[in-house]
């Protein structure tokens, strides 16, 4: 399994290689942000450790180009201002997870191993469809093709990043039925992920926008005070 660690302080990269090693991933180091975009870019990684503060070009960069140039790569992002504020602005760029600085070795591998578990190529949820094709989940004119792991609305494609797309496909196998926040970072998260409830706001809203275009009917509706549902309206 590839890892790719972009970090600029040693001992924070001499920290997280020996370990991750130990655990048995293959891990490439970047000390900057250029240099890291260009390996993600040019190397097939399962997963990114992306540090903030990197010099030059920035970890909320380096995440942004990633996603523009639709890398869905999941990308866990570490950090040492942990206010909602800057958690928000890592999840806005495109990151998948945050990891406030310092933290202990087993979170850090949980939070690796929960994510890689939910990268889309490797997602698999054998729960019963009501969809003749079992292989393409519908719901109102929003389709899921679980082979191909992509999106659309009326035919035109939805570019999903891997966490939005986990979301898409949770709220789609539990349509027409309210979702709780605890529920959903419980399902699509996993249940080792020690996360604040905001996060799941922050990324179905990133959902909505791209779901709920101007000229469509909304699909996903906020259930005031109790969650979230996905159905068509009425």
């Amino acid at each position: 399994m590839k890892l790719l660690l972009i970090e600029d302080e040693p001992s924070v990269v001499s920290f997280i290689r020996r370990y991750l090693t130990e655990a048995g991933y293959d891990v490439s180091v970047a000390l900057d942000g250029q240099s890291g975009l260009q390996m993600a870019m040019e190397n097939n990684f399962q997963l990114i450790i992306l540090d903030v503060m990197l010099p030059g070009m920035n970890g909320i960069a380096v995440c942004k180009e990633l996603r523009k140039q639709q890398d869905a790569t999941p990308i866990l992002m570490l950090t040492a201002l942990g206010s909602t504020e800057n958690v928000v602005a890592g999840l806005d760029s495109g990151a998948d997870d945050y990891l406030v600085k310092p933290f202990k070795q087993a979170e850090l591998l949980a939070r690796i191993r929960s994510l890689l578990r939910r990268t889309p190529d490797t997602t698999a949820n054998t729960a019963p469809s009501n969809n003749t094709n079992s292989n393409v989940l519908k719901v109102a004119d929003l389709e899921l093709n679980l082979n191909t792991k992509s999106a659309s609305r009326y035919g035109e494609n939805i570019v999903l990043t891997a966490t939005e797309y986990r979301l898409l496909e949770y709220m789609m196998r539990n349509p027409r039925r309210v979702l709780s926040r605890m529920e959903i970072l419980e399902n699509v998260w996993g249940i080792d992920f020690n996360m604040n409830t905001k996060v799941v706001d922050v990324y179905v809203n990133y959902l909505r926008k791209k779901v709920n275009r101007k000229e469509q009917p909304a699909l996903i509706q906020t259930v005031v005070g109790m969650g979230y549902m996905l159905k068509e309206e009425e």
